[in-house]
């Protein structure tokens, strides 16, 4: 399990235990943080699920893969470190993870 620490684009914090094998989509969903909206489910199929994940996370939640780079050119205010919180994946290693949702996904 990973305590995962999502802000809202006002500064608002909630930090969530979040089972290992879910997403950080998921968590978000399962918590129902503000902001997350996933409208595919998950599916890497629209970009509602949109984070900027910290500088020094990076290299933890790994690349982004073709097709989600393909999903964030539907996304605005997309940054370098941009991630659709679908595709990343809890584990351990993540306790601690810090994403913040754009300001159009309030």
């Amino acid at each position: 399990m990973a305590k995962i620490t999502y802000i809202e684009h006002d500064g608002t914090e909630h930090a969530i235990d979040v089972k290992n094998g879910l997403s950080v989509m998921e968590g978000a969903v399962k918590n129902n943080i503000p902001g997350i909206d996933a409208d595919c489910g998950g599916a890497c199929a629209c970009a509602t699920c949109h984070v900027y994940v910290r500088e020094d996370w990076l290299e933890k939640t790994g690349e982004r893969s073709a097709m989600e780079e393909s999903m964030l050119d539907f996304a605005e205010g997309v940054e370098e470190n941009s991630r659709l919180s679908c595709q990343i994946k809890v584990s351990d290693e993540l306790d601690g993870l810090v994403v913040t949702m754009p300001e159009s996904q309030h």
